[in-house]
């Protein structure tokens, strides 16, 4: 199975809420490359952050969901 990132993030905070979004809303999320990112300060941003990725089928319909405006109704 193919992995799409659908998120960078900077930090393992950012990293987890995001996957977190993603699973509530019923897609299949991982998050890569945390500890590589945390192995040393100021690597994240070296290293290209840490990803939050789904499988390639969710990849579209993921980025769709994070980049839509918040609904406060939910």
């Amino acid at each position: 199975m193919n992995f799409v990132t659908v998120s960078t993030a900077f930090n393992s905070a950012e990293a987890h809420l995001t996957r977190s979004r993603l699973d509530a809303a019923g897609f299949h999320p991982v998050v890569k490359h945390e500890l590589s990112s945390l192995a040393l300060e100021g690597y994240s941003l070296a290293a290209g952050g840490i990803l939050v990725q789904v499988p390639e089928t969710e990849a579209d319909e993921a980025k769709e969901f994070l980049n839509a405006p918040p609904n406060p109704a939910e």
